[in-house]
């Protein structure tokens, strides 16, 4: 079987958006649950993260199958809890968007980290992705979770080489991947700023 770990939602990527480049609910949420694998690749380092993502994901897709026409595109779910001023409650599919969105970008962080830097060890990588996207938005209890996490991650070159199965070029692969995720996650980023909505903080 031809292709890696990634090859699933690197699929699922082209059809996430409409040609009006709308962000359509069912197939961006589609795709995260493909890259939920990949998390199982690093052991019990990412069990929070990944119940934590998964959490996000089920929270909207409950309210994308209560109305699947009215709920088709995804920020129409936003707009929705920012008119009836629910948008900033810790429950509310918002917050759920916002931290699926930051999650990911973790993982996109630390996928590009291990690819371009060779020499950098996975508690590094692991490290400074962390600082550079999760850690300004979390508080002591969960940055100290994380932390603890750090001391149950695999070995690099054995993660890589499960992330790669079957892929004849994984370097080529995480790169494709990573700078086709971005695109959608900054896009989350860009709309949910533009709503006031993209600086929400936990505990």
């Amino acid at each position: 079987m031809e292709g890696s770990v990634l090859t699933p939602s690197m699929e699922g990527m082209k059809h996430v958006r409409t040609k009006e480049g709308e962000m359509l609910t069912k197939p961006f949420l589609d795709v995260c649950k493909l890259i939920l694998p990949v998390l199982d690749k690093f052991g019990p380092a990412m069990v929070i993260v990944k119940a934590d993502i998964g959490g996000n994901i089920s929270r909207l897709e409950n309210k994308y199958t209560s109305d699947t026409q009215k709920f088709k595109f995804m920020y129409t779910i936003v707009l929705v809890e920012v008119e009836n001023r629910t948008a900033k409650s810790y429950s509310s599919c918002t917050n759920a968007l916002l931290w699926l969105t930051r999650a990911m970008d973790f993982l996109v962080q630390l996928l590009t980290n291990l690819n371009e830097n060779p020499d950098c060890s996975m508690s590094r990588a692991c490290n400074e992705s962390y600082n550079k996207t999760l850690k300004k938005w979390h508080g002591w209890i969960a940055s100290s979770s994380f932390m603890l996490a750090l001391n149950f991650l695999p070995d690099k070159q054995k993660f890589l080489d499960v992330i790669g199965a079957g892929s004849s070029d994984v370097k080529e692969e995480i790169t494709n991947f990573c700078s086709a995720f971005s695109l959608l996650l900054k896009a989350n980023h860009k709309f949910l700023a533009g709503v006031g909505l993209d600086g929400m903080k936990s505990s």
